[in-house]
């Protein structure tokens, strides 16, 4: 159970240096304890920062999507549940989740997405799916629960489905969360933050409308107002 309101918004890290993004963390003080550390981040030394933000008592998300032979996702998971942190991603097929859900360890929590929240039915019929979208999302949410892993990662659009074949005691975390009247990017499945807690949501991932805040501190507590 989320004892700390602030728990619920993770805050996407996504700058190009650790310089920077230490300089934000400075800037939202402590209207946050929970950052996720994505690709931009990451593929810049990032991951070094994981253990640094857990010492400070942070929590951490590495938000990598694994997807590979099993092997390898198992083995990258093992690696990674040594950085301390409390989120992994990988996609969310079954072969990887399986062996994903083998690899971790240290609390590490693996979390399968399902269908990037910036696809659409066109999208995903140009990569190949017959099925739509929320066919799909609750097709891979019923493999992730007999996989045995932790929750998943899907659009608010999805979360009853998602909740109805994971059941009660998995996570589901929502990005592509924008607050009222905030440019959607290039996001196609969004919520609000009020509507992702309406609707269940455990976590919320929000970035840019954080990021790009002239006073990101007050726009991170804005959202935690929202999912209070």
């Amino acid at each position: 159970m989320i004892q700390d309101p602030r728990d619920r918004l993770v805050v996407a890290l996504d700058l190009p240096s650790i310089a920077e993004a230490e300089a934000m963390i400075e800037r939202i003080g402590d209207a946050v304890t929970f950052y996720k550390i994505g690709y931009r981040l990451a593929y810049a030394g990032g991951l070094a920062l994981a253990p640094v933000l857990v010492k400070r008592g942070f929590k951490v998300f590495i938000d990598v999507k694994l997807h590979d032979i099993g092997n390898t996702v198992e083995e990258g998971v093992r690696s990674l549940s040594g950085l301390g942190a409390t989120f992994v991603t990988v996609h969310a097929y079954p072969q990887t989740m399986r062996s994903a859900a083998r690899g971790r360890a240290n609390g590490l929590k693996v979390l399968g997405v399902t269908v990037l929240t910036s696809y659409d039915d066109d999208d995903a019929r140009e990569a190949g799916y017959a099925a739509s979208i929320s066919d799909l999302v609750a097709r891979r949410a019923a493999q992730a629960a007999e996989a045995g892993i932790d929750g998943i990662v899907c659009s608010g659009a999805e979360v009853a489905a998602v909740r109805a074949a994971i059941g009660s005691d998995r996570l589901i975390v929502c990005p592509g969360i924008r607050p009222a009247g905030s440019d959607i990017g290039d996001q196609k499945r969004v919520m609000t933050p009020r509507e992702a807690r309406a609707a269940g949501v455990d976590h919320v991932v929000v970035g840019r409308p954080i990021l790009a805040a002239a006073d990101p501190r007050e726009a991170a507590r804005a959202i935690v107002a929202d999912l209070t």
